[in-house]
């Protein structure tokens, strides 16, 4: 493997980091950090014990890039990835479903755990393929579409963690599917509805970063540079007053690359620290969100899976057993006004009362429980559920839609299942194109 000499410059800094903040030990923001860091890794721990909820291999990734393991956990972990999510993706793509960015991350989970990667195999439209050769389809699949339509089937966050997974399976990733990330980087493209997808960008940087280390699979080496160059600056750009990048859900994969591209400890201050601010208010209680986080808490990235040995790895990682939600005594009703927004633009409202930190789901339901013609249906994803009809109209991935939600105008970056009515509020579901 080649590395660039910012990379090797990188990994140095980090060493030198490393060791201030273990001789730092005693002090009481280093106490509080590694206490918060234990946290967070139990906490993801139970979420792989929870049955009602699919594997999920991003949580698999987080657990295995951790500093601290429970080995026979995430061994069982494994199972279920190569039977359940497995069993998912096949029966997706038996629906004609789109697969990319899950089976993606199904390979980087099997990587992160030393798998060995030609073992597993898809059967799709009466071919049995590996699971790498699988992708690679669905890649040049991908690349087709970009170049026709100018825009991939599923989107650039998708298609670069698809790019990457290749990337770190030791998958030469042909010279022409790279240069569409470049160019899409280049000039823009890379955006949800008119706003920078800062997301798409991280793994954007992620999966050409892993290519620079390579050598190989591009055009022309000062392109690639000038790219990730343009994905640096943008994810810098996106720094708020509060520290975070993009916000406090994009963050964590922000930190990730800016790591993985170079960028020192020091130069993301800011960001670590509103990422300690908010792990310590529970704001990653969703476990996708969190395995995001940990990672780069600990100065890690998805970059490390290329390399990782699995050998002589740590095996004292407990699951104490969480304390009980403590009983809160009831704030009373808020009023909430949801407002559907169709594709062709008409527009209906209704209202209700909900109980003050009801999550959306539930206020949603409980508005359909009223029978005044508000319906709603979800899909279950990685992040956890999501609107897919509403009032009988769908807004799908295959047909570039979703339902936009937002609150007072802003969009809302959490889940139905998360996301809190503490206050009165105007939601507004919009049936959006992307």
């Amino acid at each position: 493997m080649i590395y660039s000499s910012a990379f090797c410059q990188f990994q140095i800094t980090c060493m030198i980091v490393g060791a201030l903040l273990a001789l730092a030990a005693g002090k009481p923001w280093a106490s509080e950090h590694k206490s918060l860091l234990l946290s967070l890794n139990q906490q993801l721990l139970r979420s792989v014990e929870t049955r009602d909820q699919p594997p999920n291999p991003s949580v698999h990734i987080a657990l295995r890039l951790s500093t601290e393991h429970n080995l026979a956990k995430e061994s069982e972990h494994l199972t279920r990835l190569k039977t359940e999510f497995h069993d998912e993706i096949e029966k997706s793509l038996g629906n004609g479903e789109l697969v990319l960015g899950r089976l993606a991350l199904y390979i980087l989970a099997l990587r992160s755990s030393c798998h060995d990667l030609q073992s597993l195999h898809v059967n799709h439209n009466h071919l049995r393929e590996t699971l790498l050769i699988h992708l690679k389809k669905e890649i040049e699949e991908e690349k087709q579409n970009i170049a026709f339509s100018h825009r991939p089937k599923t989107n650039y966050y998708q298609y670069s963690l698809g790019i990457l997974a290749l990337c770190v399976s030791g998958v030469r990733v042909s010279a022409h599917v790279s240069h569409k990330l470049m160019h899409a980087v280049e000039h823009g493209q890379i955006k949800h509805g008119e706003s920078v997808c800062i997301d798409s960008h991280a793994m954007a940087g992620m999966a050409l970063q892993c290519l620079k280390h390579e050598g190989t699979a591009v055009k022309d080496n000062a392109e690639l540079d000038r790219t990730l160059d343009t994905i640096r600056q943008r994810l810098l750009n996106s720094k708020r007053a509060n520290g975070h990048m993009g916000g406090e859900f994009s963050t964590g994969l922000v930190v990730q690359a800016l790591l993985a591209m170079g960028i020192e400890v020091e130069e993301c201050a800011a960001a670590f620290e509103a990422l300690w601010e908010d792990v310590k208010k529970g704001t990653y209680h969703n476990p996708i969100a969190a395995s995001q986080v940990l990672p780069a808490l600990q100065h890690q990235s998805y970059l490390e899976l290329k390399s990782k040995e699995c050998r002589r790895e740590d095996d004292t990682l407990t699951m104490d057993a969480e304390s009980a939600p403590e009983a809160l005594p009831s704030h009373g009703q808020v009023s909430l006004q949801v407002e559907v927004i169709e594709a062709s633009g008409a527009s209906s409202v209704f209202s209700i009362d909900v109980p003050k930190g009801s999550t959306l789901f539930e206020a949603l339901s409980l508005l359909q429980n009223k029978r005044i013609g508000f319906t709603f249906s979800t899909e279950e994803s990685l992040w956890g559920a999501f609107l897919s009809v509403v009032n009988e109209e769908q807004a799908r991935q295959t047909d570039r839609r979703y339902w936009l939600v937002s609150s007072e105008g802003t969009s809302v970056t959490q889940g139905i299942k998360d996301y809190k009515i503490v206050s009165a509020q105007h939601i507004t579901i919009k049936n959006t194109g992307y």
